[in-house]
């Protein structure tokens, strides 16, 4: 099923997960229990990603002699096993733990792409390195850290393909007053505004100003922008917009 259950006689606020339905369930899974009663849930991944001829050993990708950059967790998942004492080199918790359950020796570099170039420009690795990314990557981090000197080079790993509704969450979307709508990636947003228009109310949330850019142009009660880029940032703003909108759409019921 594509709709989460609706608990019968309560009123529900919509919450439209974007994210590939694994990431968008764990984020759901990590709400709070008093949030996750007052929301109709839909997943609808408006991204698929999808490995490109992943090698066979950590020596392809010309990773035997040197260490690592992931800018997300995708990257780890569709890069091999490392070698012992190989390095990561991380942007966020969440690639950063991912790393070190996959064997890296994973250090997480700040939150975002910018907070990685300084960091690495700051205190330089000894050795080369290699992006491991995405077709679709933002930052330019091999080439700002080229200008600086740091041996550093990129591997395309995986694809990241853009999908559309289906008519199930169509019509789950329709039903709804009003629409929560967490939005992670620039791309994802993109998509987002691409396939408009929607009946429901939306209320936007975006991890950061790039993710918020394309949105603006869209027609929407609210947009609000993450203080960090972090998942717990955009799991409070979920929190609060849902226990607001319960208590406007309940009415005294909800109080």
């Amino acid at each position: 099923m594509t709709v989460a259950n609706n608990p019968e006689g309560r009123v529900m606020v919509g919450l439209l997960m974007t994210r590939p339905r694994v990431a968008a369930e764990r984020f759901v899974e990590d709400l709070p229990a008093s949030t996750r009663a007052t929301l109709q849930v839909i997943y609808a991944p408006l991204i698929r990603t999808t490995p490109l001829n992943p090698p066979s050993d950590p020596s392809e990708h010309g990773l035997f002699s040197g260490d690592a950059i992931f800018s997300s967790a995708n990257g780890v998942r569709y890069s091999t096993a490392p070698v012992a004492g190989q390095n990561a080199y991380c942007v966020g918790q969440r690639t950063t733990q991912a790393a070190a359950a996959k064997g890296w020796r994973a250090i997480c570099c700040g939150l975002d792409a910018d907070a990685l170039v300084q960091t690495l420009t700051d205190v330089p690795p000894t050795g080369p390195l290699t992006h491991l990314r995405g077709v679709h990557s933002r930052g330019d981090i091999v080439e700002r850290l080229r200008l600086v000197g740091i041996n550093c080079r990129e591997h395309v790993i995986y694809d990241q393909i853009l999908l559309p509704y289906d008519s199930e969450v169509r019509i789950a979307m329709d039903a709804q007053a009003s629409l929560i709508v967490p939005l992670f990636s620039p791309r994802t947003a993109q998509q987002f505004v691409k396939l408009a228009p929607y009946c429901a109310e939306l209320h936007l949330i975006a991890f950061s100003k790039a993710v918020a850019d394309p949105l603006k142009g869209l027609k929407c009660k609210d947009l609000q922008i993450c203080k960090s880029p972090t998942v717990t940032a955009m799991r409070t703003l979920v929190r609060d917009a849902a226990a607001s909108l319960a208590r406007v759409e309940g009415g005294p019921s909800a109080q």
